[in-house]
């Protein structure tokens, strides 16, 4: 019998590991990720950047626990040595009808408490000389690092706490008891007092399999990137962002250069046919029909048909995709990118049709779900894991069954 057993080896469940195992080194703590290595989803095809919080409410989980996170992960990396780099980054209005969104997204970074600075056109090239862009937020505390070696650590603690960690066990069916939950994986039976699910991907489906159905369901985008060319990674020094499209709730195209020097360009946000589906021509007939078969899906694709129209038509033309680059760097051609990777984002969508826009997580009787955790969840992944133990103690949530 363990004390506590959490679904899922990406970044957040592992992180959730640790807090557990160093708040209570006497209990027994399992994690279960059903491939053969850890943080091979969303965590292992992240872009890896160290989020400062400026994109999100103010007094969200998001904008706290980014805020928090950016600064708690820097210290991390930096006690177990653990390369990282707080290059910063800039987010350019590049013509005069952005220059408002600018400044609502400059409020809502200082409410959010965050060291940011306005950049007029001479200052914005004295950051990044190659950027076309006529005013722009300069945010130092942006970051890059390698979050599965993050990840590992993680699991490095985990384990040295008497932790155990198993791979291959693919979770399918959960029964929740009054004193205890028992979990059935392809190759073995586990008990628990306390479950918590970080599944990520596959987070409404364990949900579901635990007893809870909720009002929401797990919508894969696909994010495609191109690489700048070795010889071309001089056009950006650091991470290049553009203002965000409010009609859209995506960041939209940018530059990342990632902790290894090389240069991502992207992503765009399809939707994905596979929810763990990184290549165009992946397919999963049942992820698919469920998509299709949910009424949130098309609530939102009727409220976004056009931006997403335009997504799909960059996925498919790399002259259209290159077109969204040259809006932030002109000097970029088709002839210097090379093909990059794709990750895939786990967006939680309402039948509504709305996207749930914060961290999501719901308490059952003997077990906890997080129900929503993208972007910037790497980069909060410390403050998930402490409020996930919080809630734990303190059991301070209303059960949803």
């Amino acid at each position: 019998m363990y004390d506590f057993t959490i679904i899922g080896g990406g970044i957040v469940g592992l992180s959730v590991g640790k807090a557990l195992t160093e708040q209570y080194p006497d209990k027994k703590v399992l994690v279960l990720e059903k491939e053969k290595e850890l943080a091979t989803h969303q965590t292992g095809n992240n872009s890896g950047v160290i989020h400062s919080g400026i994109y999100y409410k103010p007094g969200s989980f998001k904008a706290r626990f980014a805020k928090q996170g950016s600064q708690s992960m820097v210290d991390f990396c930096r006690k177990h040595e653990i390369d990282r780099d707080i290059c910063g980054k800039v987010i350019v209005a590049t013509n005069e009808k952005e220059q408002l969104p600018l400044e609502n997204l400059y409020q809502r970074g200082l409410q959010n408490g965050l060291s940011i600075n306005k950049l007029n056109k001479e200052e914005l090239l004295e950051v990044e000389p190659h950027v076309n862009g006529i005013e722009g937020i300069h945010v130092p505390a942006a970051g890059i690092v390698d979050y599965k070696m993050v990840s590992n650590k993680f699991a490095e603690i985990i384990q040295r706490h008497d932790g155990e960690i198993k791979r291959g066990e693919k979770v399918l069916t959960i029964n929740e008891l009054s004193d205890e939950v028992s979990i059935e994986t392809e190759k073995n039976s586990y008990k628990t007092k306390f479950l918590i699910n970080c599944a990520g991907l596959q987070s409404d489906r364990i949900a579901k399999l635990a007893g809870y159905h909720i009002d929401m369901k797990i919508i894969p985008f696909r994010g495609e990137y191109f690489k700048l060319k070795e010889e071309k990674r001089n056009l950006v020094r650091n991470l290049i962002y553009p203002v965000p499209n409010p009609d859209f709730p995506f960041l939209g195209v940018h530059f990342t250069r990632m902790i290894d020097g090389e240069v991502e360009a992207g992503p765009n946000a399809v939707l994905g046919f596979k929810r763990e589906g990184y290549k165009k021509t992946d397919i999963n007939v049942r992820d698919l029909t469920e998509v299709l078969g949910y009424k949130g899906f098309w609530h939102l694709a009727s409220k976004y048909m056009k931006e997403g129209v335009n997504e799909m038509v960059r996925s498919v033309s790399k002259n259209r995709f290159v077109e969204s680059l040259q809006q932030l760097i002109p000097e970029i051609k088709a002839e210097d990118l090379e093909p990059g990777p794709a990750g895939v984002r786990a967006q939680a969508l309402n039948s509504d049709g709305s996207l749930v826009d914060d961290f999501h997580i719901i308490q059952g009787k003997n077990s906890l779900h997080v129900c929503n955790a993208p972007s910037p969840a790497a980069t909060a992944s410390l403050e998930i894991g402490k409020e996930v133990v919080r809630q734990i103690t303190q059991r301070s949530v209303s059960v949803v069954i």
